[in-house]
């Protein structure tokens, strides 16, 4: 795909052309003709190597990337784009949108929505001139290979829950937006202090949980993953000793945890991410959550899956303490 780069050297050598003639009517033909054929082979050499760079991915895949995509896809790292001014082609969903990233709805507004586990037809109909991939899990067996065919394919990390400022730097390496990227990991850490001195001076150091409520069953988050590590990593709150057990044998950002095991949870403030609520939230009705602590106290501050507490990134992580300040900081 032609770049505004590119464009500039055809006219730079339409100049050149152009001087030719010029010098070629003055008597100097065979020089000037010499001369310019240099020029243009000089200048067509400096525009294809500025047309891509190669990187090598998180499993050391060297990806030819193009200098500047304009249709890119990079599912579940939207966030990471959205935070480096990058419009992706297409966003991931679930049951034709069904569920999505809805803390990013007003940024990706007018992005078409693609099926969360990229069938190769779908990515095809976009035609992406980039795919970034979260992690290798997402091209195992063979779909590495199949999706190259479509676009250079670039693989982020190797673990399904990769550290998500390394992300963020990875993702503007691949754009050369690396000061950005260190931009919003600075402005990130500078809130997320600033709140904590916030947290300390208007309540300590409280105990809190997040809990989310989904098809009936309720999951409590990791003590190191999605907003767990913005609650108990960045602000320093205090972990309650259930979440500090479930997270020790815990294979995901989010656990199960039975309405017995709640009932033990010993967390001051409790924030509920309800998805239920079109079904009726049957189970806040049970005895056995009116026995939460949390709940017994009357601290306890729902949200809806549309907020961030599911996801991870700089965008999701700002809104997760702002809704941490909004509820525990009176």
């Amino acid at each position: 795909m032609k770049n505004l780069l590119g464009k500039n050297k055809w006219l730079q050598l339409v100049g050149a052309g152009a001087l030719a003639l010029t010098l070629a009517a003055c008597g100097d033909e065979d020089k000037t003709d010499n001369q310019t054929s240099t020029d243009q082979t000089e200048q067509k050499a400096d525009t294809q190597e500025s047309d891509t760079r190669t990187l090598t991915d998180a499993m050391g895949n060297e990806v030819e990337v193009p200098t500047n995509p304009k249709r890119v896809l990079a599912s579940y790292l939207e966030d990471n784009l959205v935070a480096l001014g990058i419009t992706p082609v297409a966003q991931w969903s679930v049951k034709d949108g069904a569920s999505i990233q809805g803390y990013l709805k007003e940024d990706l507004k007018d992005v078409p929505m693609i099926p969360h586990d990229l069938p190769f037809e779908a990515v095809q109909e976009y035609a992406p001139d980039l795919i970034i991939m979260d992690s290798a899990s997402m091209v195992e067996g063979g779909k590495y290979e199949q999706y190259s065919k479509i676009a250079p394919t670039y693989v982020i990390g190797t673990e399904v829950n990769n550290d998500w400022r390394d992300e963020l730097k990875r993702v503007g390496e691949v754009f050369g937006k690396e000061a950005e990227a260190q931009k919003a990991l600075e402005d990130y850490d500078a809130k997320a202090a600033e709140a904590k001195e916030t947290i300390e001076a208007e309540v300590g150091n409280p105990s809190v949980a997040a809990v989310w409520l989904v098809g009936g069953k309720f999951f409590v988050v990791g003590e190191n993953l999605s907003s767990g590590a913005v609650m108990y990593g960045d602000l320093g709150l205090k972990i309650p000793s259930v979440v500090k057990e479930i997270s020790a044998s815990a294979t995901g950002n989010w656990s199960e945890i039975s309405l017995e095991k709640l009932v033990e949870l010993d967390a001051e403030h409790l924030f509920l991410i309800n998805s239920d609520t079109t079904s009726g939230s049957a189970a806040l009705s049970d005895a056995l959550w009116n026995s939460v602590p949390a709940v017994k106290a009357g601290n306890v501050y729902e949200f809806s899956p549309d907020e961030s507490w599911l996801y991870t990134g700089t965008i999701a992580n700002e809104q997760i303490i702002d809704n941490i300040l909004k509820s525990i900081v009176k």
